[in-house]
């Protein structure tokens, strides 16, 4: 007896394991099918822009300078190496898997596949639909725990420029003018 329930809760976990790996495999399609890293890529290079403005409208107004190409460059590296998709791609496959049944993925996969819906499916995928919100607020949860900052880098790296500026300046009104000529 003790053999057939070893034996039965070995098949229960193997089971278990390949629907787990099924339910995986499905997010990491439904992901595919979605172009969702494309979107999130699009995503980061546009709020990036977004920041880079702000510093440089910042600074514009603060001290009427212009940041240097090399500065916005070095920030823009920050973002795009701290908000790659690679990064985030496994954790958000796993939320999907945990938050989605394999029949909920194969009914999206089939719906962005514009494979249609069955009549019969429309409640299934009303109430697929309706966990969306919470399926992103722990995504971006997840992005926020997962994720480092820049704001503390591109502080410096503008407060470095800004400092070299100054100095700059300093020089500039401590030189005497060489052209002063005594009469």
């Amino acid at each position: 007896m003790k053999i057939k329930i070893s034996l039965f809760c070995v098949c229960l976990c193997f089971v278990s394991t390949i629907t787990h790996a099924d339910t995986i495999r499905d997010a990491n399609r439904l992901l595919r099918v979605t172009n969702l890293g494309n979107q999130f890529d699009l995503m980061a290079l546009d709020q990036t822009r977004k920041i880079i403005r702000t510093y440089s409208s910042i600074v514009n107004m603060s001290v009427a300078l212009s940041l240097p190409q090399t500065i916005k460059n070095l920030i823009a590296a920050c973002y795009e190496e701290v908000y790659a998709w690679d990064q985030f791609e496994p954790g958000i496959v796993q939320i999907l898997a945990e938050n989605l049944s394999q029949k909920e993925l194969h009914l999206l996969i089939d719906f962005y596949s514009n494979r249609g819906l069955p009549p019969m499916e429309i409640n299934t995928f009303k109430n697929t639909v309706s966990k969306a919100n919470e399926i992103e607020r722990i995504s971006l949860e997840y992005i926020f725990e997962h994720s480092d900052s820049c704001v503390e880098r591109d502080a410096e790296l503008i407060g470095e420029f800004l400092t070299q500026q100054a100095l700059i300046e300093s020089e500039n009104t401590q030189r005497p003018n060489s052209f002063d000529f005594d009469e």
